[in-house]
């Protein structure tokens, strides 16, 4: 009767009545469709907005919640969805609640912090909505097996970008290139040197591959890939960045969906990387925890796939010429020129795709600093983008690569809602402000259910691909260096450059980096007086409300869990080499490249061609 798939879901009659219901031919007929739009409709907003008293809403809650929990234990799409409704229900009612009941106009002091917290809970609201439409049933692409005839395979020209990276690390990704298993005759290997640096355009000739340069760097990356496309005509464009070492499989995993869609403009495949982030190493979770770009390249591409919306990346992508050209090369007018690449051609009604099985292994950044850096640029960049190309205006896109493409660009202006959930607590701590006008009993009962459906929801879909803890921590850490680009970019889109995200340096010894972590220490200082100061108001000054200053202090003590955390991220440890020793070989790709993918999912690496699995 029910057989056990894998550790965690099982397979019932609840999956087949629920099978049953979605291959039920009625919904081939409008009818259907719209009377049960309709319903769910109004079941919605009764579930949202009917009032209840606290006992009525916390055995309401506890219904719905055992219920979840109940459907947890089955596989299949369709009880993730229904999970989804559950949560999106949840936090719906609490967001109406709010709105509708808990906001003093009385004070202006109190709704002043009250509108602010309400905004930062409506901004997070809306990007759990937006998430859920990304990722609750994610396409799962194959790669299509390419003709046996390999005189029918395109010309490509693979482009590796280089301005300021060392030779040493640029070497292994053209060693890799040169590995690759393609025609000869039909691969061209371009080392893009904007630093316009002798030495490499002498380990070029020695081994066999072109180096082009120009006179100026104008437009940075972009403007480097867009120089060499003048000057060569390769029917496809692979490009990946000087430390991502591709797998001799790149080409014969991708180009096959090119042969069969004559509309696709870009394939797309994940970032691996070879070492851990900052993250990883200085909490010691690399290999361990899911890291930040788990998410995205895990399940959000895969998602986005669904509705024809797969970012651009910038590496371990293969475009069209044709189409790349027809869009004026790749975009310049901001500083992610990648994503921004992407929307324009799908502006034209080009398709993208993406295949979730790495196909190159690269290094991560090494110190805190530049990878704050590097998350600043892509959060100023899409903040560009909402500014200069907003994706729900302007012709082109279908409904879901606008939702999938703004939400992408919301996701990067957590910054200063982040930090309103961190110092919220203390404006009751500190000053006796009442943000929420309601008991804390009351607050639980609208709250938790959010809170507890959120997570169970997103630990079902996101599970192994992020764990929540650990992304609250790293959203913490960054919220406010990625506040203020995100907040100038949206005044003006034209302030700010191009910064290169420094590759192949070693953080030689173990220190605190005391300028990055202001921040931090700024806040946990606050959370830590706002919390003394909330001992005092529980034992003596506020014992009238003793409920609201525990709620508060409870909140605080997370707080500073969360921001204690991201201080030990800002204690850099010593960081080894970031490449193993040993030679390169021009034939096969690096052995330790190959290691670092082994694994991750089936795969078989021949000397002669890649075998799909089960092919």
């Amino acid at each position: 009767m029910r057989s056990i798939l894998n550790s965690r879901y099982m397979y019932g009659r609840l999956n087949e009545f629920g099978r049953a219901m979605v291959n039920w031919h009625g919904w081939e007929a409008k009818g259907p469709r719209i009377v049960a739009l309709i319903f769910a409709a109004l079941l919605y907003w009764t579930a949202i907005s009917v009032p209840m008293d606290l006992p009525l809403q916390t055995l309401f809650s506890a219904i719905v919640f055992l219920a979840a929990m109940y459907l947890r234990r089955y596989t299949g799409t369709l009880i993730s969805l229904i999970m989804v409704m559950f949560s999106v229900s949840a936090t719906s009612r609490y967001i109406y609640w709010r709105i509708a009941y808990t906001i003093d106009t009385e004070n202006l002091i109190d709704l002043f912090f009250a509108l602010v917290l309400i905004m930062a809970e409506v901004y997070a609201w809306l990007v759990l909505l937006l998430g859920y439409l990304q990722t609750a049933w994610p396409l799962k692409r194959k790669p299509v097996i390419l003709p046996t005839d390999t005189s029918s395979w395109p010309t490509v020209d693979l482009f590796i970008p280089s301005y300021n990276e060392d030779l040493s690390v640029v070497k292994p990704t053209v060693m890799a290139a040169m590995g690759i298993d393609w025609p000869k005759d039909k691969l061209n290997i371009i080392i893009l040197d904007d630093g316009r640096r002798p030495e490499f355009a002498e380990f070029a000739a020695s081994i066999g591959v072109q180096c082009f340069t120009r006179a100026d760097n104008n437009h940075a990356k972009a403007g480097n890939i867009n120089a060499a496309l003048k000057r060569t005509n390769g029917e496809f464009v692979a490009i990946f960045d000087c430390d991502h070492m591709p797998t001799r499989s790149f080409l014969q995993y991708t180009m096959g969906w090119f042969l069969v869609d004559p509309k696709l403009a870009m394939v797309q495949t994940p970032h691996h990387f070879l070492s851990p982030d900052p993250f990883e190493r200085n909490l010691q979770t690399f290999r361990n925890v899911p890291n930040e770009g788990e998410l995205f390249y895990g399940l959000i591409q895969d998602g986005n796939d669904l509705w024809n919306a797969t970012f651009f990346c910038g590496s371990c992508a293969i475009l069209r010429r044709t189409c790349l050209e027809e869009v004026g090369g790749i975009a310049v007018e901001t500083v992610t020129e990648d994503a921004h690449t992407a929307l324009k051609m799908q502006r034209l009604g080009y398709n993208t795709a993406y295949l979730a099985l790495p196909q190159a292994a690269g290094l991560a950044t090494e110190s805190l600093s530049a990878h704050v850096g590097q998350r600043i640029r892509w959060a100023r960049g899409m903040a560009q983008i909402f500014r200069v190309d907003n994706p729900l205006l302007g012709k082109g896109l279908s409904f879901g690569q606008r939702l999938c493409y703004s939400n992408a660009m919301l996701h990067f202006f957590y910054g200063l809602p982040r930090m309103v959930f961190l110092l919220a607590p203390i404006s009751y701590l500190f000053f006796e402000v009442h943000i929420i006008k309601a008991s804390a009993l009351t607050i639980a009962a609208y709250s938790l259910p959010h809170l507890l459906h959120a997570n169970l929801t997103n630990s079902r879909i996101q599970g192994a691909h992020r764990h929540s803890f650990w992304a609250e921590v790293y959203e913490a850490t960054l919220a406010w260096y990625i506040f203020r680009p995100t907040l100038v970019a949206l005044i003006n889109p034209k302030l700010g450059k191009f910064n290169v995200t420094a590759k192949g340096g070693l953080v030689e010894k173990e220190h605190f980096d005391w300028v990055i972590s202001k921040p931090y220490l700024i806040m946990l200082g606050l959370n830590i007086l706002g919390f003394l100061i909330g001992i005092g108001r529980a034992l003596w000054w506020n014992t009238y409300e003793l409920d609201t200053v525990i709620l508060n202090m409870l909140w605080t003590i997370y707080n500073l869990v969360i921001l204690g955390a991201t201080l030990a991220v800002a204690t850099e440890t010593k960081q080894g080499a970031p490449y193993p020793s040993g030679s390169r070989c021009t034939e096969c790709q690096p052995a330790f490249a190959k290691r670092a993918l082994t694994g991750l999912s089936d795969r078989r690496f021949f000397h002669g061609r890649y075998v799909v699995p089960g092919a």
